[in-house]
């Protein structure tokens, strides 16, 4: 069975596809806006033994949750908007010649993204999926204990670190939007990972 699981090379989605890999023949894929290369996801995938595909993202909802997230004062609303979209491209399947699941790597106590039950049904009937979150069940404390066993990560200001997240495009687009000073006000600092080997 064939599953492609969402990647920003962090520690959840990277657990995410360790946890499926017994039962799928996992491919992580990133999804991409074009504004950031994809290497640093592709990097992460490599060093932990997956294969890595990326995905085209529709730039017209990039554009939409930057605009959202500018009026809303906060990123949380837009980044939902962007998750939900690279859930359903990736389902499509139409990088791909089979897909038998989709799925990511939100956990338990995120705020955003997510993927209620709704959503998770309306793409299995609509593309003919399964859609799995094999975190949704698990807090931070064990992510955290579980990524400390058994990956190799680095860690730091979002801004800083190496990634292929909605985020770090949703950055470039909003500077080139509004300005720099708006990145500030719209995220608030937090520590990103990105994983760079298995333990």
């Amino acid at each position: 069975m064939h599953c492609g699981l969402l990647y920003s090379a962090g520690k959840d989605s990277t657990l995410a596809a360790l946890l499926l890999d017994p039962f799928y023949d996992v491919t992580l894929v990133s999804g991409t806006f074009g504004v950031v290369d994809p290497d640093p996801a592709r990097e992460s995938a490599a060093a932990v033994g997956f294969a890595h595909e990326t995905v085209e993202l529709d730039p017209d909802v990039a554009h939409a949750a930057v605009d959202r997230m500018y009026e809303d004062g906060y990123p949380r609303n837009g980044i939902q908007q962007v998750h939900e979209h690279a859930v359903e491209r990736v389902a499509d399947g139409a990088w791909t010649d089979s897909l038998d699941a989709v799925a990511d790597g939100t956990r338990r106590d995120d705020r955003v993204p997510t993927v209620d039950r709704p959503l998770a049904q309306s793409v299995e009937d609509r593309f003919d999926v399964d859609y799995l979150a094999p975190l949704a069940g698990v807090g931070r404390g064990a992510i955290d204990a579980m990524a400390a066993q058994s990956l190799d990560v680095e860690s730091g200001p979002s801004a800083q670190i190496p990634k292929a997240d909605y985020e770090v495009e949703l950055r470039a687009l909003l500077a080139e939007a509004y300005g720099d000073s708006a990145v500030d006000d719209v995220f608030p600092d937090h520590t990103q990972s990105r994983v760079v080997g298995l333990r």
